[in-house]
């Protein structure tokens, strides 16, 4: 199992990116989807998760101006980014809790895609 991520880059103070993130493999099924981010010298933190079933939530500080969604069908997760801020930037990672058929059968892992750079200009 595979988590791909792409978009990404540069925008303007007030500008908007789209992330998504997609899964391949021997995939069962996709639980809780997630995107964190990491400045330079900061922690890594959760911006916005979606369940399931597509219930959504977010971090204060992206709350109006990030949307999550997920295509099931798809296996792909995405980040709408709007009204972006100069402290939006950071390197953006894709996580799922995926159901994975293996050689022992059904296991559950937690998954990470590359890390992408959002950069936001001011």
């Amino acid at each position: 199992v595979q988590l791909q991520a792409s978009g990404g880059g540069l925008a303007q103070n007030g500008g908007s990116l789209r992330l998504s993130c997609t899964a391949s493999g021997s995939i069962v099924s996709i639980n809780d989807m997630a995107w964190y981010r990491q400045a330079p010298e900061k922690q890594r933190e959760l911006v916005s998760v979606i369940t399931s079933g597509g219930r959504p939530n977010y971090v204060d500080s992206v709350k109006g101006r990030f949307t999550i969604s997920r295509d099931n069908a798809k296996n792909t997760m995405y980040l709408q980014m709007n009204s972006l801020k100069p402290e939006d930037t950071a390197v953006y990672y894709c996580n799922a809790e995926i159901d994975f058929s293996g050689p022992l059968g059904v296991g559950t892992l937690n998954y990470w895609g590359q890390g992408i750079q959002v950069t936001v200009s001011s």
